[in-house]
């Protein structure tokens, strides 16, 4: 597995450096034995410091994320350790429990919904509105509404679209200002 270990604004020592490498890649390997990359970003945060963790599990393009902050830099990459080895572990759990028939033919790229801009200069429309960019070809996966929720969690993202399982249309669940999260499920016009 590759580690990148950068700091923002801050110099990251080789104790510390080495200190990432030594527990990251055995608490990935623990529950992923072919993980493809991770990276830790070290960043100051007020009076203290942040480490954001970002680890890339399999090649099925999931990203799992998460952060700490403390008043070193060590506490800090310890805080987000934990969160990321208990993401994992039930990720791992939920993937064992939930996708023992899966079936993988029903995965769409998400691309082909997103028109492309007629010309690569052309970022703002006429009428002065922001233009609609893909940032990247993105899978469409066929999940349950739990899988999606455990997806959104995992990858500390505020929205994710998914076809829905049960009916096969697409669906979104996204993270309310309230903390909870919702469901659009569109009703088809008939």
């Amino acid at each position: 597995m590759d580690i990148s270990v950068t700091g923002k604004n801050m110099n990251v020592g080789e104790s510390l450096t080495s200190h990432v490498q030594d527990h990251l890649a055995p608490a990935v390997t623990k529950y992923f034995s072919q993980a493809i990359d991770a990276s830790v970003n070290f960043s100051k945060s007020g009076h203290g410091l942040r480490a954001d963790i970002s680890v890339h599990p399999g090649p099925r393009g999931l990203v799992i994320q998460g952060g700490g902050e403390s008043t070193d830099a060590y506490g800090a990459f310890d805080g987000a350790l934990e969160r990321i080895a208990k993401q994992l572990r039930r990720y791992k759990r939920r993937m064992n429990d939930h996708h023992k028939n899966r079936d993988h033919d029903d995965i769409v790229l998400a691309q082909q919904y997103v028109m492309e801009p007629e010309s690569e200069t052309e970022e703002v429309s006429v009428d002065g509105q922001p233009a609609i960019i893909a940032e990247m070809p993105t899978e469409i996966e066929s999940l349950t509404v739990g899988q999606a929720v455990m997806r959104m969690d995992l990858a500390d993202q505020p929205v994710i679209m998914f076809r829905n399982s049960a009916s096969g249309s697409l669906n979104v669940v996204y993270r309310r200002p309230d903390g909870n999260v919702g469901w659009i499920d569109p009703a088809v016009s008939k």
